[in-house]
């Protein structure tokens, strides 16, 4: 366990959350390593790549046009060496409409490379019931 290594994720995911609340999509993906691969919870299985999953992000940004809700609660950081993992729970929605708020888990791989972390994975998803197909975004922690 690396205590320096996890205070750099921790400040790197805050900065990452802030960037998301801001809507600033060049600080959203800026730590994202170019040969990254993202798990997202919307529209496709997976997104290869730093540019793929930009043009992601500027999709999503189009459907939470006013203000939002991002929030994180039980952030978890573990690091050894050049290697981190965080994950968490985010709720996420208009802010103007707490209903549609909902929870979803994110699970977050990072490297270091040339003294930087880097995300070299990310997982965003939410629980599904198995009869009916459909999300279960009305759970809370």
């Amino acid at each position: 366990m690396n205590s320096a290594a996890e205070s750099e994720i921790r400040e790197l995911i805050e900065q990452w959350m802030q960037a998301v609340r801001d809507r600033d999509l060049a600080r959203i993906v800026a730590p994202y390593a170019d040969d990254m691969l993202a798990f997202d919870a919307i529209q496709s299985l997976q997104f290869k790549g730093k540019a793929a999953y930009r043009a992601h992000w500027e999709m999503c940004m189009g459907f939470c046009t006013g203000p939002m809700v991002f929030e994180m609660q039980q952030l978890s950081v573990q690091a050894d060496g050049d290697l981190g993992l965080a994950h968490w729970l985010n709720r996420c929605g208009p802010a103007d409409d707490d209903s549609q708020c909902v929870f979803m888990r994110a699970t977050v791989g990072y490297r270091r490379r040339a003294g930087q972390w880097q995300v070299i994975h990310e997982h965003w998803s939410a629980p599904f019931d198995m009869e009916t197909q459909k999300a279960l975004f009305n759970l809370k922690p």
